[in-house]
């Protein structure tokens, strides 16, 4: 998806950075990394909770709904 980022230089991966600071500014860039840090945070957390509770799902044994005649 981003394989473009692969060709480029460090040079011009500066001049991208300095022009999005002069475009949006450094405390509006550093607003968007926070929120996006947090973000990443919580999707983690839901991800780990969700992984234990299929886990502990799994765990528990499967009971026999099935009558023997």
């Amino acid at each position: 998806m981003l394989n473009f980022l692969k060709n480029l230089s460090p040079v011009e991966i500066g001049v991208i950075v300095l022009v999005l600071l002069l475009l949006f500014g450094a405390k509006t860039i550093t607003n968007l990394a926070r929120t996006s840090g947090r973000s990443v945070r919580e999707i983690k957390k839901v991800k780990r909770t969700f992984t234990e509770a299929v886990d502990d799902d799994n765990d528990k044994p499967v009971k026999n709904n099935q009558g023997t005649a």
